[in-house]
C-alpha cells in the first residue's frame, strides 16, 4: 500500500455498511462455515451496494479472516495448544511455468463449494463467479504464510454452473504485469499492509479465538440492518436499542440480537428490563432474537409477556439468524 488513501478507498465498500476491520463480521468464523449466514450476506451486501461494490465487499472481508488465520499460525509459540487448520478447505498446486521465474502462482480449488452452494440457495445461479470471500480468504492465509502481497482470482464457480469451484492465486505484481482488469480493481481496494499491520498489532491472541463472536464484552456492534447488543445491567442495552432514533448509523436496523452472555436474569427487574428492550425494539419495528441464554434464565425468558421473535444458545447461530430475517424483510416490502 502506497499510502492512506489507498487505505480509505480500499474500505469503502465495507465502510458504506458501517464495517470496519475490528468489527464483529472480522472475527465470526461463521462467515465462512455457514452457509445460511453466507448466504445472508451474499443478499444483503447486494442490495445494499450492488453486485460489484458486494464482490469487493466480501473479498475485503475474507481478506482479513484469512491474514487473521495465518499469523495465528505463524505466530504459534511452541506451546501445546494445537495448530487448527484453516476453516475452509482450500487444495493448492503450483503452476509449472511462473511469471517471472520463481514467483508464486498457484491454481486451486475449495472443494466444499460451501460459499457457492449458499448463493445457490438463496440467490439462485449467477453468471459470474461468486465465491467472493472465498477468493479473499485464500488471498489473505497466503499473503500471511507466504508474506508477500498474493490475489486469488477465482476462474470457475459452482454457482454458475461449473462442476468445481477453482482459482488462480498470484503476486500482486504478476497480476499487474498481466493487465488484468479484474485483478488490478482489486488489488486497489486490498490495503495488504495495513490489514497486515492490524492482525499483527492485536497479536496471536485475538487470531487464536475460534470460539464464534465477541462475548461477555459491552459493545454494540451494527452492521447494516443488523444490531448486536450485551446485555450487561440491562438499562444499558435499553439505551443502545434506542440508537435506533438517534443515531443515524443505526436507522436501517431491523433485527436486534440480544447477548445474554453471563447473564442470570430474576423474576422481577431482569424480566421487565428484557421486556422493555423488546417493547422498544417493536416500536421502532424491528425483530428482537436472544442469545446465549443461560440454564439459569430459561424459566424466566419462557415467562415473558412479551416474547421475541427467536432464542437461541449460541451467539453465533443467533447473528444468522438475525441475517437471515432481515433478508426475508427486504424480499416481502
Amino acid at each position: 500500500m502506497n499510502d492512506t488513501g489507498d487505505a480509505s478507498r480500499g474500505s469503502r465498500a465495507l465502510a458504506a455498511l458501517g464495517f470496519d476491520p475490528n468489527s464483529v463480521l472480522a472475527r465470526e468464523p461463521g462467515v465462512l462455515l455457514d452457509p445460511q449466514f453466507l448466504g445472508a450476506m451474499h443478499a444483503e451486501l447486494e442490495a445494499e451496494l450492488g453486485a460489484d461494490d458486494a464482490a469487493t465487499a466480501l473479498t475485503q472481508v475474507g481478506l482479513i479472516h484469512g491474514l487473521q488465520d495465518a499469523w495465528r499460525v505463524l505466530s504459534n509459540d511452541g506451546s501445546d495448544a494445537p495448530i487448527l487448520p484453516p476453516p475452509l478447505a482450500i487444495r493448492f498446486a503450483a503452476l509449472r511455468n511462473p511469471e517471472p521465474p520463481g514467483a508464486v502462482e498457484l491454481v486451486g480449488s475449495w472443494p466444499e463449494r460451501t460459499e457457492a452452494g449458499a448463493h445457490l440457495s438463496l440467490l439462485g445461479p449467477c453468471t459470474h463467479v461468486a465465491c467472493h470471500l472465498s477468493a479473499g480468504y485464500t488471498s489473505g492465509w497466503l499473503s500471511g504464510t507466504m508474506d508477500a502481497d498474493i490475489l486469488a482470482l477465482e476462474t470457475e464457480c459452482a454457482a454458475a454452473g461449473a462442476p468445481v469451484c477453482r482459482f488462480v492465486a498470484r503476486e500482486a505484481e504478476s497480476w499487474r504485469r498481466r493487465g488484468d482488469a479484474r485483478a488490478e480493481a482489486l488489488l486497489a481496494s486490498l490495503p495488504f499492509e495495513a490489514l497486515r499491520d492490524l492482525v499483527q498489532s492485536r497479536g496471536p491472541a485475538y487470531a487464536t479465538d475460534q470460539g464464534g463472536l465477541e462475548q461477555g464484552g459491552a459493545v454494540v456492534h451494527i452492521w447494516g440492518p443488523v444490531m448486536v447488543v450485551p446485555f450487561a445491567g440491562g438499562e444499558e442495552a435499553l439505551r443502545a436499542v434506542e440508537l435506533i432514533e438517534r443515531d443515524p448509523a443505526a436507522r436501517d436496523v431491523s433485527v436486534i440480537v440480544v447477548d445474554l452472555t453471563g447473564a442470570v436474569l430474576d423474576e422481577a427487574f431482569g424480566a421487565m428490563t428484557l421486556e422493555q428492550i423488546i417493547e422498544t425494539a417493536d416500536h421502532y419495528e424491528a425483530e428482537t432474537i436472544l442469545a446465549a441464554v443461560s440454564p439459569l434464565s430459561e424459566a424466566v425468558v419462557a415467562g415473558l409477556d412479551r416474547r421475541p421473535l427467536a432464542v437461541h444458545k449460541d451467539l453465533s447461530e443467533a447473528v444468522a439468524a438475525a441475517f437471515q430475517v432481515a433478508t426475508a424483510q427486504r424480499i416481502l416490502v
